[in-house]
């Protein structure tokens, strides 16, 4: 790509990752307020049967995620990130405003429930292709030597969303109050996801392309030039395995976990999260810029020694927490550690590809680890705990981290200094 100034350096980061923020809130929003539409879809009186439903419709949502991979990846290899970025947000927000109108059962059936399940596999899809569109941009937009600092910037944005749906909810429960979330509340959280879509899109000139044009011809994008590099699809799967359940652990299960296992309120556990998120997105620079300095292996080892060795007690200590003060402390404890494997979660995966496979193996590979094991981590987590083993979840986690600590030691990594232009050589 051409030379860019700090300056616009600067705005060309800012820029990929509001297409970033924009789709994760719209993605985390569905989370954050199932506790209130969760009836509307599921008329039963078991209030955990009717999340346990939801929490696998949000689990359908990665399954197409490798899907979403594979188009935009390709897509993004042919004609450019910043294109599949724009076309990705445009999805989201469609996703996003037909969940919002949504028909409940007691209008249409179960046609309501499968309506739901449209909308959040087109979400699924869109963010699958997102996040390695957007991984592969905020490396190659990155100087080589602090390539960790902007890439971190990833999950800045990615938290943000989140931060942004927890107090979007949080704004509306205390404007509304719990009856209304539960009428109208969750409908008005999703509409606004669609509209910052919309304000995206409207923005995107100020995203300048990274792929250079003569590297979109021939194999690029095509599946079968991923082969060579199978070792690298099979490191970020086996990595993605531990830091996905751990990330979806703290996150977006962790609000129900508080609700439904410690008995804290609904309103205690959105303040609980949105406190934890700040400081979790704040770390995320720190360890980027601290895997500039040291390489990116030692985050990856270190997050999987102290996520292997953690989880276990953290959650059980979470289960019987009485305060609110308690749990944030928990709960940040947690994400520290996992902040640890996001500050270079996305930098890793783009710097083990070359710029022709470079958005689709990213992609693909994060998509089938984040299916498997992160989307899911929701629905299992609720199956241990209605059949009565709840604690053996924290195991469950705990041994996906085991494998990330594996996948880290024995990986081979690329030559960190090298500019991604020059890795594709």
């Amino acid at each position: 790509m051409p030379y860019l100034t700090t300056a616009q350096r600067v705005r060309a980061v800012l820029a990929g990752s509001a297409g970033n923020l924009v789709e994760w809130y719209d993605f985390y929003v569905y989370a954050f307020t199932a506790l209130y539409f969760s009836p509307a879809f599921f008329p039963k009186s078991d209030r955990l049967a009717q999340l346990f439903a939801t929490s696998g419709i949000f689990a359908m949502g990665f399954l197409v995620r490798p899907i979403g991979g594979w188009y935009f990846g390709r897509y993004a290899d042919r004609h450019g990130r910043a294109r599949a970025m724009i076309v990705s947000v445009m999805m989201m927000g469609a996703g996003s405003l037909g969940i919002a109108l949504l028909p409940t059962y007691r209008r249409v059936g179960a046609l309501a429930p499968a309506l739901l399940l449209v909308g959040r596999m087109a979400q699924g899809f869109s963010t699958g292709g997102q996040y390695g569109t957007a991984a592969t941009y905020l490396s190659e937009v990155a100087t080589p030597e602090r390539r960790g600092f902007w890439g971190s910037f990833q999950y800045v944005t990615l938290i943000g969303g989140q931060l942004l749906a927890t107090v979007t909810v949080l704004l509306l429960q205390w404007l509304l109050g719990g009856a209304a979330m539960a009428r109208i509340g969750w409908r008005i959280a999703f509409a606004g996801g669609a509209i910052a879509a919309a304000l995206f899109v409207f923005a995107r000139r100020h995203l300048p392309e990274t792929a250079p044009p003569e590297r979109r011809h021939g194999r690029a994008g095509e599946l079968g030039a991923l082969v060579p590099h199978g070792g690298a699809v099979l490191a970020v799967i086996g990595l993605t395995a531990g830091g996905s359940v751990v990330f979806y652990t703290y996150t977006t299960y962790m609000q129900k976990f508080l609700v439904l296992t410690a008995g804290l309120s609904p309103t205690r556990a959105t303040l609980v999260m949105t406190a934890a998120l700040i400081p979790f997105a704040a770390m995320q620079p720190l360890f980027g810029a601290l895997a500039d300095r040291w390489g990116r292996r030692v985050n990856l080892v270190a997050f999987g020694a102290l996520a292997t060795g953690s989880t276990v007690p953290l959650l059980g200590a979470l289960a019987h927490v009485t305060s609110g003060g308690a749990a944030f402390v928990l709960v940040l404890a947690g994400l520290t550690v996992n902040a640890i494997y996001t500050s270079v979660g996305g930098l890793f995966k783009a710097e083990l590809f070359p710029v022709h496979v470079r958005a689709l193996g990213v992609g693909l590979s994060y998509g089938i680890g984040n299916a498997l094991f992160g989307g899911t981590a929701e629905s299992v987590a609720l199956g241990f705990k209605r059949a009565g083993h709840e604690a053996g979840f924290a195991w469950y986690v705990t041994a996906l981290s085991a494998l990330a600590l594996v996948t880290a030691l024995v990986m081979r990594l690329p030559d960190r200094r090298l500019a991604l232009a020059d890795v594709a050589a």
